[in-house]
């Protein structure tokens, strides 16, 4: 696997084409390259087969290479796949997404969640003609645009002007949202957060929070690339009952195809189309945005996520790991040091150190423990491919797991650590 691990570094950047992919999120025992992918599993070109809670970075929701949707996806291919016009299958997808989703008026389907995300940001600028767009600092990912990353520590070869435009506030915390209002008066464009993440909403965060931007005329944008299709089939915001002006969608859309979807309100989203006499925005043009089998893979992924009762089935799936995680932690002494926390759909874990620190060490090693036990687990995203067997093979990987993870408590970590530590993606240097 080494030789794998050099010829993709000397063609890609980093290795992967996504940071999630990356060396450093991983353990040095996980595989470095990936073959295929079936249900909840993987395999590596050895041959090696691991249960996956990857998935795709959180993008296959039913499981790899599931049938129905690779036909739609093959059958869309035969009719040619990129069409001069708009296609057929480009209509349906659209005219789903507005049946699906509260607050849908109109629909502009992409590639990857930062063309849609930043194409959100450019339409409130548009209609507000505002400048400042206020964003959730909870360790959301929203775009790899300027307006986001010069907010982080790799901020390098973004001009300092660009960053002074974009603003931080914290979730569950509306105040610290008015202190931006009060201290920018009517110069934010746009309040955009994940309306759901590791933590829900509290004290009616979410509604609060759609009061404040219509008062105040920003416009309220929802990034629903984990939590949609997730949630809810409306997604967060059918879940919790709060409709934002704008929306992004993706990962989850259409089962690791690649589709990607802005909508929103049709006075906001019309700006970017024809039937407006007002002046005219740029807002998303892709030559594959509208490709034929994405689209129809997300049309089939959304028929199984229905008759599947998907949905029902993570939230199910997510709260039996959740709570059969901890109750082994708590029994192999370890509950102060390794938790899963967060919501049923999308849970996390947090590992500690010997001091009760969040660590990327003691991360690590669980996360090593786990692959020497055929699970690759560098964070929990769950399918309607894993069921009790796999709930069953999880619980006796992380139990042998959690008998290391007390070892190296007990006696310290460098003693059972074989690998460097992962680190954050959003540093200053490797």
């Amino acid at each position: 696997m080494e030789n794998y691990r050099k010829r993709l570094h000397n063609a890609i950047p980093g290795g992967a084409h996504t940071y999630s992919r990356g060396d450093d999120q991983f353990p040095e025992n996980a595989p470095s390259i990936l073959e295929r992918g079936k249900g909840a599993y993987i395999w590596a070109p050895d041959g090696k087969k691991y249960l996956d809670y990857g998935m795709g970075l959180r993008s296959v929701t039913i499981g790899y290479a599931y049938e129905s949707i690779m036909e739609a996806a093959y059958d869309a291919i035969k009719k040619g796949n990129n069409l001069t016009r708009p296609s057929t299958v480009e209509l349906e997808a659209a005219e789903l997404i507005k049946k699906l989703i509260p607050s849908a008026d109109l629909v502009k389907f992409a590639k990857n969640g930062s063309n849609v995300t930043t194409a959100a940001v450019k339409l409130a600028r548009a209609y507000t003609k505002r400048k400042y767009v206020a964003l959730c600092d909870i360790g959301s990912f929203f775009s790899f645009d300027d307006w986001y990353i010069g907010l982080t520590p790799m901020d390098d070869g973004i001009p300092e002007e660009h960053k002074q435009l974009s603003l931080k506030f914290s979730y569950n915390d509306i105040d610290s949202v008015k202190k931006l209002f009060d201290e920018y008066p009517n110069q934010i464009a746009a309040v955009i957060l994940e309306p759901v993440t590791f933590e829900e909403p509290k004290d009616n965060f979410l509604q609060d929070l759609r009061k404040l931007c219509t008062e105040q005329g920003a416009v309220l944008i929802f990034d629903e690339m984990i939590s949609g299709f997730r949630w809810h089939i409306g997604g967060a915001q059918a879940y919790y009952n709060v409709k934002p002006d704008l929306t992004t969608f993706g990962k989850a859309m259409a089962n690791g195809f690649s589709v990607a979807a802005l909508c929103g309100k049709q006075e906001i989203m019309e700006l970017g189309g024809l039937n407006h006499n007002k002046e005219r925005v740029f807002l998303i043009s892709t030559t594959h945005g509208a490709e034929m089998s994405g689209l129809a893979a997300f049309i089939a992924t959304t028929k199984v996520l229905q008759e599947k009762k998907v949905i029902e089935h993570m939230w199910d799936y997510g709260k039996k790991l959740q709570t059969g995680m901890n109750k082994l932690a708590k029994e192999k002494g370890i509950d102060s040091y390794f938790e899963v926390v967060g919501c049923p759909p999308s849970p996390n874990y947090i590992a500690r150190d010997e001091n009760g620190n969040a660590s990327f060490e003691f991360r690590t090693l669980y996360s090593q423990e786990m692959v020497n036990n055929e699970v690759l687990m560098p964070w929990i995203a769950l399918s309607y491919s894993h069921q009790e067997k796999e709930l069953e093979l999880t619980f006796d990987a992380v139990s042998k797991s959690f008998d290391i993870y007390r070892k190296a408590i007990d006696e310290g970590i460098k003693n059972y650590l074989k690998s460097k530590p992962v680190k954050p993606v959003f540093r200053k240097f490797n």
